[in-house]
């Protein structure tokens, strides 16, 4: 089932997530497949459909960083972080606070975050709040950024959200502060030097 990211798709779309089914959307750097990470099935047939390792934790796309908060303690430098680079391609981990998710996503003190910067994700996230945002591939597969792909090589999942061809530059950028020294856990998009002006 394929909609369009107007605000029918995006109703249909926040629907599904509250019923507990999994969804493709697009983001600003490549289209995604998320659930509600409040819903420990959807989060396995994320997995399943990814074919992903259950050892690899899955990241949490969120409206704002005020939403962020809900979920996640910020340390100073995550802060100016996510105040200079948020919305964007910027995927932050921090520790955990939401102790419900330490279940339905199989995690213990660390999640990692983002506010993506698209207008239809921002939109649908503007009514669920949360969603899994992890690549629309299978594990080991190259990330897609044109929704035809997504409907070729991708199945299972109840719904696409057709935000037509993505431009971005790539995935996002993963860091996290361990003893407030930066640690990059992937260069994507930002890099390293970008980060370092920030702080």
């Amino acid at each position: 089932m394929k909609a369009r990211c107007d605000p029918d798709g995006i109703r249909r779309a926040n629907k599904i997530l509250a019923d507990g089914g999994v969804i493709v959307f697009p983001t600003d750097t490549v289209y995604g497949i998320g659930c509600s990470p409040f819903n420990e099935n959807a989060v396995k047939r994320v997995y399943s459909l990814k074919n992903r390792d259950p050892a690899k934790p899955l990241p949490v796309l969120v409206y704002s960083k005020e939403v962020a908060e809900t979920i996640a303690i910020f340390d100073d430098s995550s802060e100016k972080i996510a105040a200079r680079m948020w919305p964007g391609p910027m995927t932050i981990v921090l520790s955990l606070r939401e102790e419900k998710l330490k279940k339905t996503l199989g995690i213990s003190k660390k999640i990692a975050v983002r506010v993506p910067d698209h207008r239809c994700t921002l939109e649908l996230l503007s009514k669920c709040r949360y969603v899994v945002g992890t690549s629309a591939n299978v594990s080991g597969a190259k990330s897609i950024i044109d929704p035809r792909e997504c409907q070729r090589h991708m199945g299972g999942y109840d719904l696409l959200l057709d935000g037509g061809k993505i431009s971005g530059d790539g995935e996002s950028t993963v860091i996290e502060f361990v003893g407030g020294k930066l640690k990059i856990h992937r260069e994507g998009s930002i890099r390293r030097e970008e980060i370092l002006k920030v702080l």
